[in-house]
Formats: structure tokens, C-alpha cells, sequence
């Protein structure tokens, strides 16, 4: 189970903060398409996953050869308003309309192409 600390700690990160966010818009994505939302490296990117992953926040699920990145549907209740005002306040942002605007010009998106 997650505590405060660790939720605020895991979001005090501004790309993974970005990358919650964009899950939270989304639902789910895979590393290429936060690579290229975040205008990111892959490495990067896959090693705030993974801190996101060990604390809890994050769940993975390998559909054929992608691997797609969730918000944990398990997560405590009071995880539930934080997100969906960290959402709101983050999709106002200029950073965020970016994001969103990469990945929604994304060609060859796994989730409606089946490769990336």
C-alpha cells in the first residue's frame, strides 16, 4: 500500500508527473508513445516508469510484443481526487497541451495500429 509520502514523493518529478498525467488523459500508453509526447529519450522515460511502477502508482500489462502503462486501478481511494486535480491543474499548462498535442500527432500508435 502507498503511503502520502510516497504518492507526493513519486509526482514531485516533473516528467513523472507528465507521464501520470497523460495516463490519467489516456488511460494507457507504452514507452514510445511517452517517448514521443515527452519529447523524451527511451531511457529516461523507462526509468521514471519504473520508479513509478515500484511505488505503486503504476501497473504494467504486455499486450503481444508492447508492454502499456496504466494508472494502478488499485491504489487507495484518496489517490483518486489527488490525480484528477493534479489532471486539471496540469492540462492547463503549455507543457501539457504540448505533451498531449505530440502524442495525439503520433503516427503508427501501437493501441490503434499494432506497431510502433
Amino acid at each position: 500500500m502507498i503511503s502520502p509520502t510516497q504518492f507526493f514523493k513519486c509526482l514531485s518529478d516533473e516528467t513523472r508527473l507528465r507521464c501520470v498525467t497523460l495516463m490519467q488523459k489516456e488511460g494507457k500508453l507504452c514507452v514510445c508513445e511517452l517517448t514521443t509526447a515527452l519529447d523524451l529519450s527511451q531511457p529516461k522515460i523507462s526509468r521514471h516508469l519504473a520508479s513509478l511502477r515500484q511505488c505503486g502508482l503504476l501497473q504494467d500489462s504486455r499486450e503481444g510484443q508492447w508492454v502499456f502503462y496504466q494508472i494502478n486501478p488499485n491504489m487507495p481511494d484518496w489517490t483518486g481526487p489527488l490525480l484528477k486535480n493534479a489532471l486539471q491543474a496540469v492540462e492547463s499548462t503549455t507543457v501539457f497541451k504540448e505533451d498531449l498535442q505530440r502524442l495525439q500527432k503520433m503516427e503508427n500508435r501501437p493501441e490503434f495500429v499494432g506497431c510502433c
